[in-house]
């Protein structure tokens, strides 16, 4: 570009990263790029809202998780029997 005025800025939300002199390769661009990302910790946040699950009652987590238990122990069961 005429005039030397490259800049380039990335952004994702409140996530900026700007070149820091026009030599800059564009994989550090990239890299800290990622990194920054990853410390606002937006992207867990968008992993968590992909896959939304109503909140269910205490109770009905207990019974799940007692069934979960029960079928556990059966397998382990079976295992160590050498029955499948």
């Amino acid at each position: 570009m005429p005039g030397g005025g490259f800049s380039v800025t990335i952004a994702s939300d409140m996530v900026q990263v700007t070149r820091k002199d026009e030599k800059e390769a564009n994989e550090n661009i990239i890299r800290r790029f990622n990194r920054k990302v990853l410390q606002s910790g937006i992207l867990a946040t968008v992993k968590g809202k992909q896959r939304f699950e109503k909140p269910i009652s205490k109770s009905e987590r207990r019974k799940k998780a007692i069934i979960r238990r029960e079928r556990k122990a059966d397998k382990m069961a079976k295992m160590r029997l050498g029955v499948r």
